[in-house]
């Protein structure tokens, strides 16, 4: 089975999503209650709170999770940036900009505050633009053995097209074979 490596704080613009096997990274009003409380992987959260330098999210997240100290259950400290159109009805939050201003600006004020760190991209919709612009460096991805059927998707461009992905190790992949069955309850 292929595992990634453990991740590095080289800068990079990171889309990090937990997901269901149908495609969702919280279910409908941005609810997280189906997330496991532990990660499969020992260590995983300790990774990402070293490689993190600047949190990029949208407002629709930020509506409703409004803790810039709730990255990674409190782990992480450091400078989160919230895009939105209307910044304005945001009431000030210590360690959180608001912006309003074109994505690639965004992610312009988060890498440099990130501190030669990867910047997270915690939203589904930037992360759409950012890989419509060319500005994603990486998707990692956790697929968590579950079915949602509704709520936010990671990817949702109804009319777009595909967009071809490759391993990170460079290696193109042409599918990846799970097998489930559903759990007795």
């Amino acid at each position: 089975m292929y595992d990634t490596t453990p991740q590095t704080a080289a800068g990079k613009i990171l889309w990090h999503f937990s997901m269901s096997l149908d495609g969702f990274v919280a279910g409908p009003g941005h609810s997280m209650d189906w997330m496991p409380d532990a990660t499969n992987r020992d260590g995983l959260i300790a990774e990402y709170v070293a490689t993190t330098g600047a949190v990029l999210g949208g407002r629709d997240g930020w509506d409703a999770f409004p803790d810039a100290g709730g990255v990674y259950g409190g782990d992480w400290t450091g400078p989160v940036f919230v895009l939105t159109h209307y910044p304005e009805d945001v009431e000030p939050v210590e360690g959180v900009t608001f912006l309003s201003c074109d994505i690639a600006e965004a992610v312009d004020i988060a890498r440099r505050a990130a501190g030669g760190k990867n910047v997270e991209i915690l939203s589904a919709s930037l992360g759409r633009q950012l890989l419509e612009r060319g500005l994603l460096d990486e998707m990692d991805l956790h697929i968590l053995p579950v079915l949602l059927g509704d709520g936010v998707r990671l990817y949702d461009n109804p009319g777009g097209s595909p967009v071809q992905l490759e391993l990170d190790n460079g290696e193109p992949l042409e599918e990846i074979n799970v097998r489930y069955r559903p759990r007795v309850r």
